[in-house]
């Protein structure tokens, strides 16, 4: 299988699932800042123009991060991905949507593509401003949910790859991380998986 990614994206989390699984997958690259993903190449493989994508061995392709998330781990059980109790699987589940749909979707794209929220150029700096709030406040409810706790629920999990990589936004544009997340974003450093994954991505 091949995944679908622009390096340091959201797609990095899906990467780091992809190194912890430890099975072979390709890589294909895709420049966001040059519109690779609005090429008819790439368009003719995900329509959505965006990425993590995933190209399975039977040829079929996977989108959004919380899809393919949770495809890799169901159909890898043994790397134990997603909790086996129902309450956990569903507390794995709950927090990484809300990574993805609130504080990336909500918070940071509005401080990274504010004409997406506001075609007029003079409404940009309100718009980056509320997503900074937005982006902030999701990663303090993470720091209270990370409380007493290593990963987001039990071991690490599908919802630590998808925290991992806003952490990481955070700490490339300078926002500073709670002190849960700050610890939680540490430790995943120290996993191999995303330190392979940062070195082939070139973030390291």
């Amino acid at each position: 299988m091949d995944l679908y990614y622009s390096p340091g994206a959201c797609s990095l989390g899906i990467h780091v699932l992809l190194e912890e699984i430890g099975k072979p997958f390709g890589l294909k690259k895709v420049s966001l800042k040059d519109g690779e993903q609005y090429r008819p190449e790439f368009l003719s493989i995900n329509p959505k123009a965006k990425v993590p994508t995933l190209v399975r061995d039977d040829g079929s392709v996977l989108t959004e991060f919380p899809a393919i998330a949770s495809w890799l781990a169901l159909t890898n059980p043994e790397e134990r991905l997603l909790p086996s109790d129902p309450d956990q699987h569903a507390r794995a589940l709950e927090a990484m949507d809300y990574v993805v749909s609130t504080i990336h979707m909500q918070g940071y794209s509005r401080t990274f593509r504010p004409s997406n929220f506001a075609p007029s150029e003079a409404d940009h700096e309100a718009v980056k401003a509320r997503g900074r709030e937005v982006f902030e406040k999701g990663l303090q409810v993470m720091n209270k949910a990370l409380d007493g706790r290593e990963y987001l629920v039990g071991n690490f999990s599908v919802a630590d790859a998808a925290l991992f990589y806003v952490e990481f936004w955070a700490d490339r544009s300078k926002v500073e991380l709670p002190p849960n997340c700050a610890a939680h974003y540490a430790r995943m450093k120290d996993r191999p998986s995303v330190q392979k994954a940062l070195n082939v991505e070139g973030l390291a």
